[in-house]
């Protein structure tokens, strides 16, 4: 009786996960299919090449050939440089911010009230902020430059960065750096010699989270840039013209727009999965 019950249990748990795989697994075979379809089948129901349809390299010939090449390398080298550079200094600033506030007792503040201020800020809607970072920068004469964009990116995605970095240090036993301190190192030292690198994959993890967020970001870059610091999400969004939206276009920018995430991702898949569940088991 209970083998049956769990029989059934198990045929339903894998009813489930193969419902879901075809659900998430089905928009990127779609895409694939579509960026292969003439711009006259795009619109067809054909999912088959070579049977249902004949597949043609068009829509690639078009994002990366002379009429868009351009425009397509631009914003693939443009997206690459925002997400790598903010995510870097959302890293450094978020690392001692977190190892700070996780081992050190501020007086003025508590510790839990700084926290939660860092938070809330996380919690403006992001247009709430556009139009002052648009002043800002218009100031500074940063309008369209790199420089901007990536300033609003961190801003935007060091909260976040923090509160998950002050997790990761809480879970380290403090022993160890004490272990340090003892054997003559400084405070700085422990943290950079010990406890850094033991955080080592919650720290990849808050990378390729802030570089995705960095990555996706759209209204910052449609606020601030106009030309020359467009990114993958804005060069997508541009293929909305008057004849309405070019799904084979859209499909070609969209696999080119998930190909660096993704190998960013599988090389550190390791760090990532053991980034993503520290601390999830408490003794």
């Amino acid at each position: 009786m209970g083998r049956k019950r769990v029989s059934g249990f198990y045929i339903f748990a894998w009813i489930v996960l193969i419902l879901f795989s075809v659900w998430t697994v089905f928009p990127f075979f779609w895409s694939v299919i579509t960026s292969f379809k003439s711009p006259g089948e795009q619109y067809s129901s054909a999912f088959l090449p070579f049977l249902q349809f004949k597949p043609s390299t068009y829509a690639w010939k078009v994002v990366l050939g002379e009429a868009e090449g351009e425009r397509t390398l631009r914003g693939l080298k443009n997206s690459v440089l925002i997400s790598s550079i903010s995510s870097l200094i959302v890293l450094f600033l978020g690392a001692f911010a977190g190892y700070s506030l996780s081992r050190f007792r501020f007086r003025r503040w508590k510790n839990k009230d700084i926290a939660v201020w860092i938070l809330s800020n996380r919690m403006f809607p992001p247009i709430a902020v556009a139009i002052p970072f648009f002043l800002i920068m218009r100031t500074l004469r940063l309008l369209d430059t790199l420089p901007a964009i990536i300033m609003a990116h961190t801003v935007y995605n060091l909260p976040l960065a923090i509160w998950l970095m002050m997790d990761f240090f809480r879970e380290l036993p403090e022993e160890v750096e004490e272990a340090a301190l003892i054997d003559g190192c400084s405070a700085l030292q422990a943290f950079l010699r010990v406890a850094l690198p033991l955080a080592l994959p919650g720290i990849v993890a808050v990378y390729i989270l802030c570089f995705i967020f960095s990555w996706n970001e759209f209204l910052f870059v449609v606020t601030l840039s106009y030309r020359n610091t467009m990114t993958m999400p804005v060069v997508i969004a541009g293929t909305l013209t008057v004849r309405g939206l070019d799904f084979w276009k859209v499909s070609a920018l969209s696999l080119l727009s998930i190909t660096p995430p993704v190998i960013l991702a599988a090389l550190t898949s390791r760090y990532l999965i053991r980034g993503l569940t520290l601390g999830a088991v408490k003794e």
